[in-house]
């Protein structure tokens, strides 16, 4: 079982600290969110390289954010998440071109983002801009041995895979969470997996509930506690040949935080081992 947690990293943060209490967890594996591409320097790089060789924590995957807005609700969230927005395309590419050089200083070869709200109707103008433009985005990642991951949210299922097999780059998979699927309103976590399951790479087990508005997401809660029936999606991920980390995400914050990624580790090994 490669089970891990996502680490956030922020200013400051002690790679060491964070490594070892995931390895005190039982845990194998972690992805790193960076949201700020200012952190991606060399001393970065080299205490992220630390504190893998003192610990033993794979890193997985480099979940790679961007500047500019991002508002995370279904009324400006067109407009400001991703690479989707004309206005900040140009500039974030630029930002996860970055990404992979820093992913290459590490060690590391899938690089995730949220690529934001693509359109649905393949002949839609920006839908192909966008295309070209994530094509050239995979063709830097593939110069570097590097994969792009989309992370499930914004997209439906069928979008995302249409928009993988329409890039053709063959290093465009899917970073697969569970839970925001759900939180968007796009579509059923165990039922994604037939539609793109072979194109999994890493995931974020997560869980929740869908909206019940028309301008806000829905709830993440815990695993287990939710509508993503995590036993039906592990099942139907290993039936496609899954065998990549089960990487446990939990968008809170403090000692909670820590008690429920404890208890799903405990959730998801009884379930793996079923």
């Amino acid at each position: 079982m490669n089970l891990g947690v996502m680490i956030n990293v922020h200013e400051g943060i002690s790679f060491t600290e964070k490594f070892r209490d995931a390895r005190d967890m039982g845990l194998s594996s972690c992805q790193l969110s960076i949201w700020s591409p200012a952190l991606y320097t060399d001393e970065t790089a080299a205490a992220i390289n630390r504190a893998k060789e003192e610990t033993g924590l794979e890193v997985s995957l480099l979940w790679a954010g961007y500047t500019g807005p991002c508002e995370w609700n279904f009324t400006a969230g067109p407009d400001t998440i991703g690479l989707v927005p004309l206005a900040f395309r140009g500039m974030r590419l630029e930002q996860l071109a970055a990404a992979s050089v820093f992913a290459e200083k590490i060690g590391v070869r899938d690089i995730a983002t949220h690529v934001g709200f693509i359109p649905e109707n393949p002949s839609d103008e920006n839908y192909r801009s966008l295309i070209a433009a994530l094509r050239y985005l995979c063709n830097i990642y593939k110069s570097r041995g590097q994969n792009f991951l989309f992370e499930t949210g914004q997209e439906t299922p069928v979008t995302v895979l249409r928009a993988i097999e329409d890039i053709g780059t063959g290093n465009a998979y899917i970073n697969f969470d569970t839970a925001n699927l759900i939180l968007y309103g796009k579509g059923n976590a165990a039922d994604a997996v037939r539609v793109f399951g072979k194109y999994v790479r890493n995931t974020h087990i997560k869980d929740g509930f869908y909206p019940t508005d028309g301008k806000n997401l829905g709830r993440e809660v815990k695993v287990g506690e939710g509508l993503a029936d995590l036993p039906k999606v592990i099942s139907l991920l290993q039936e496609c040949g899954y065998t990549g980390p089960y990487t446990i995400e939990r968008e809170i914050s403090g000692e909670q935080q820590k008690k429920d990624i404890a208890e799903t580790i405990v959730y998801l090994k009884s379930i793996l081992h079923a």
